[in-house]
């Protein structure tokens, strides 16, 4: 595996009406990043996030990953906050690796898990000789 086979981007930008009519802040989620003989696992923290308000969306080789949290309105006058409650947005660059078509996402207490399978070209493998 190389670089180039996950990259990160570094603005994540909002391009649909629904999000841009929030009036929440929109967060890069931290991520972890594993790779394993058959996949890239990326393991992204979004607390506040049901599974329901994942999306998930593969397009031109940029895996785009959005959650939206339910924002309840505070009635109180807030002296000190030190969390922010808003939405996360992140973007990926795949590379020729990612089989697109088989990823996978598992979301449990606002932790997303996507699994990336490499594509068979990208696994190691073993030529057999064969006796002539």
């Amino acid at each position: 595996m190389t670089d180039k086979d996950l990259q990160a981007r570094e603005k994540v930008e909002v391009t649909t009406e629904a999000e841009s009519t929030r009036n929440v802040p929109v967060y890069v989620p931290a991520v972890d990043i594993f790779e394993s003989r058959d996949a890239l696992v990326v393991v992204a923290d979004m607390p506040g996030v049901s599974p329901d308000n994942v999306t998930i969306d593969v397009h031109d080789n940029t895996l785009t990953i959005r959650g939206t949290v339910a924002v309840e309105e505070v009635k109180e006058r807030v002296h000190i906050q030190e969390y922010g409650v808003g939405d996360y947005s992140r973007q990926f660059t795949l590379g020729r690796v990612i089989d697109q078509s088989k990823i996978e996402a598992a979301m449990k207490n606002g932790v997303l898990t996507l699994t990336l399978p490499k594509s068979d070209i990208s696994k190691p493998r073993k030529i057999s000789v064969k006796v002539a």
